[in-house]
């Protein structure tokens, strides 16, 4: 399953993307310009990286060897503005360079 760091990776890469996208971006626009064309264009790529995500964390979690504090951790990140950035820097890039 290591083999899926490198795509996990990516995944929460482009999942943080989207959110910070989503957030500061189109939601701005759709309350403050009354245009929700944003939202909708980026909600169902978010929602479809977010899942990869969830998905990608419970797979790649015993190989990894995380306690299901840092499981957890590591799942919480997502809901978090730059927190898979964060999960990146502290618990795959290690992995990654080893």
């Amino acid at each position: 399953m290591l083999k899926l760091l490198p795509i996990f990776r990516i995944t929460a890469l482009l999942e943080g993307v989207s959110y910070i996208l989503l957030l500061f971006i189109a939601t701005p626009i759709k309350y403050f310009a009354n245009d929700p064309q944003y939202v909708k264009m980026l909600g169902m790529p978010h929602g479809l990286l977010f899942i990869a995500y969830v998905v990608m964390t419970v797979l790649i979690s015993k190989d990894m060897k995380w306690t299901n504090r840092t499981l957890w951790v590591v799942l919480l990140a997502s809901i978090i503005p730059f927190g898979t950035f964060y999960i990146d820097k502290k618990y795959l890039n290690k992995k990654a360079n080893a």
